[in-house]
């Protein structure tokens, strides 16, 4: 990472990732009817200070891990049907992996972060049960838009519901290469075509009436 050529490797951008998190390929849902409720379901809600996501991408080197912000972020759903909605934004130009002359690269050829500011996820379908209180393990599946495309996609995600208060983990691969994505490899370095992305989640809890 100390070497000039792989310090202006871009690989961070290439998983904005995500947040996240998704398994069928489910239809894309306009932004009015991502963000609509029913009263009939569990709403969560996320807090962007207590919330981030985490990626990580093996070159011929070592592994780069960066970082990005969330912007905003709800999650609705049915807890009988599955049924999903909602939107969790990522901020795109806030991607960093600590080198300043990769991460430039990262937002200037790779993301086009000026042109596509936001990476938004929006999820379809809850596979399992969440219980009321308490932990659970469930497949989120739902919509990635990145780059100006949009791609099915499937995470695994843990959650923990306390009264009104909600902490969780959602775990994804993101194939870059294959979704059309510069691949940042060179001559000297190989670096792999899926980033390993985890979404750290904080925020408040409206139950199902």
């Amino acid at each position: 990472m100390r070497l000039v050529w792989f310090r202006s490797l871009s690989v961070g951008a290439l998983t904005v990732a995500g947040l996240a998190l998704v398994l069928s390929a489910a239809p894309t849902f306009s932004q009015q009817q991502a963000t609509q409720a029913t009263v009939s379901e569990v709403v969560l809600t996320l807090d962007p200070a207590q919330s981030r996501v985490h990626w990580s991408v093996n070159s011929t080197l070592h592994t780069v891990h960066g970082t990005f912000a969330l912007k905003s972020g709800t999650l609705h759903f049915d807890p009988e049907t599955g049924k999903a909605g909602g939107e969790i934004i990522v901020v795109a130009p806030s991607g960093e992996s600590g080198s300043s002359m990769r991460d430039a690269r990262m937002h200037r050829e790779i993301l086009e972060t000026a042109k596509y500011p936001d990476v938004v996820f929006r999820p379809t379908q809850v596979e399992g049960k969440v219980v009321r209180s308490g932990a659970s393990d469930v497949k989120l599946s739902g919509v990635f838009s990145i780059h100006g495309t949009d791609h099915n996609l499937t995470a695994l995600v843990h959650t923990e519901l306390t009264g009104c208060r909600w902490t969780g983990t959602g775990k994804l691969e993101v194939p870059y290469v294959k979704w059309g994505i510069k691949d940042p490899s060179n001559f000297f370095l190989k670096v792999k075509p899926v980033v390993n992305v985890e979404v750290e989640m904080s925020g408040e809890v409206t139950p199902a009436k």
